[in-house]
């Protein structure tokens, strides 16, 4: 397909795509002309990959184009890989998390992290065991789009669960 049936498939502006082509976010196009290339279905794979990582999963040009070294050149194990696309990602970590807690004069209940932790495992577990392992692009993108896309889920269905136990405990 040519770069304006690439437009059209992926609803990614012609001049959004050649900037992602300058950028090296996205691979070249099989040349067919000094100034004509042809696209395939790995270009729209990869424009829906780099819309999610600049879009919703917040990331700068510069953490995108490591998450796509990784599936480009990927390391030794999928552990590995796995972090450099976890990392990514990463939103605050736990000690700033903590800390922002104790600078509110936030008191979490005795034994709070441990419910935390143990219920995080239990999740973390299941998406360890559905990770994709075919491919290092599908593995990454699993990572990426699952903590980008996933994490909102959970916070909904925290709420969603509070409201359940707020109504049983006050009526």
């Amino acid at each position: 397909m040519r770069i304006s049936e690439l437009s059209s498939e992926t609803g990614v502006p012609v001049a959004t795509i050649k900037f992602y082509l300058r950028e090296k976010l996205l691979h070249d196009g099989v040349r067919t002309a000094a100034t004509q290339a042809q696209y395939d279905q790995t270009h729209v794979a990869r424009l829906r990959l780099i819309r999610a990582l600049l879009g919703p999963g917040g990331l700068s040009v510069a953490a995108a184009h490591q998450v796509i070294r990784a599936i480009e050149e990927p390391p030794e194990s999928f552990h590995e890989l796995l972090g450099i696309a976890a990392t990514a990602v990463a939103g605050p970590s736990l000690e700033d998390a903590v800390r922002a807690l104790d600078e509110a004069g936030f008191q979490l209940p005795d034994g709070a992290l441990d419910v935390y932790r143990n219920h995080m495992q239990q999740i973390a577990q299941f998406e360890i065991d559905n990770l994709p392992t075919d491919s290092a692009a599908a593995a990454v993108r699993y990572v990426v789009l699952g903590t980008v896309l996933i994490e909102p889920l959970i916070l909904a269905l925290r709420r969603l669960a509070e409201a359940e136990a707020s109504a049983r405990r006050f009526g």
